[in-house]
């Protein structure tokens, strides 16, 4: 399979002010808002897609349609964690699990966003050697 774009959809309440706080927070630009649908992109990533669907337009699927979001988790991967989460905590936004750094390689927090969706942060950082050699990820 030949895949030209990735896009994650969101089942949205008021599609445009789902959309504006990714552009406001994460610095997402809006390529189509026609009110029951928005369309956004990032800089440098043409290939990549965040649309938020009004969650009882007739595109929506059927089995879906008219319910809220739930269990949902889009993750960035950035440079410098620990500033994002100080830019984040700044603007106001709801932390719902503060930085921490995983043994398997990853430092994350994470945000409550609109519509029952959540957002991951994350940077690489080095793997515990005696994690990875304890689940058999260690060097062979």
């Amino acid at each position: 399979m030949q895949i030209g774009l990735f896009g994650f959809v969101i089942a949205a309440q008021n599609p445009t002010t789902s959309a504006q706080w990714f552009v406001e927070h994460f610095g997402f630009a809006v390529g189509v808002d026609i009110g029951w649908y928005v369309n956004l992109q990032h800089p440098g990533h043409a290939n990549v897609s965040l649309d938020f669907v009004q969650r009882d337009h007739d595109s929506w699927p059927v089995a879906a349609r008219g319910k809220q979001v739930a269990g949902s988790l889009v993750a960035f991967l950035v440079e410098d964690v620990d500033a994002e989460h100080a830019r984040l905590r700044e603007a106001g936004l709801t932390i719902v699990l503060p930085p921490v750094s995983e043994p398997w390689g990853q430092r994350r927090f994470q945000i409550a966003a609109p519509d029952g969706l959540f957002v991951e942060v994350l940077q690489r950082v080095a793997p515990d050697p005696s994690w990875l050699a304890a689940h058999g990820l260690g060097p062979q």
